[in-house]
Parts: structure tokens; sequence; C-alpha cells
């Protein structure tokens, strides 16, 4: 694997753990695609760095599991405010 990947997979994963952040959020920040983040932080940072990698996948596990939730509060909002 190349270094600035490896680099970018650490400091994606860096990024998600300190931010509590979900994949599209570190995508928009890092600017890469959702697809990028995922195979950087869970498939790839496993390779370099083991730890690491299993502290972003709770991250990552926890706000998949919330998930449902975010988009129903989204959409009740979406549609409080056309009411």
């Amino acid at each position: 694997m190349k270094e600035y990947i490896a680099q970018r997979a650490a400091t994606i994963a860096v990024y998600i753990i300190e931010n509590n952040a979900t994949v599209r959020q570190a995508a928009k920040v890092f600017g890469v695609s959702k697809s990028t983040v995922h195979q950087d932080v869970v498939h790839r940072l496993s390779a370099v760095n083991p730890g690491l990698a299993r502290e972003a996948r709770k991250v990552l596990d926890v706000n998949k599991s919330e998930r449902h939730i975010r988009g129903g509060l989204a959409t009740r909002e979406k549609y409080r405010h056309r009411g």
C-alpha cells in the first residue's frame, strides 16, 4: 500500500474517533467518497494499525445502529417546516 493512502486512512480514522463522525461527514471533510472512507478505515487501516482500526470501527458501528433514528428525525423536521 502506498504511504499516502496509509496516512490518509489513519488521519480519517482519528477524525472519526475524535469527532464521533459518520462516514458522510468524514468524506465531506477530506474530499473523498464515502466508499473511500469506508475502504480506508475498515480494510486498509487494519493492515497498518489494527488498534486504531478497531476504535474507528466501534464509532462507525454505533453510527450505523443509530442511522434509522437520525433519518426519522430528519424527515420529521422536513415536514414540520412545510406545515
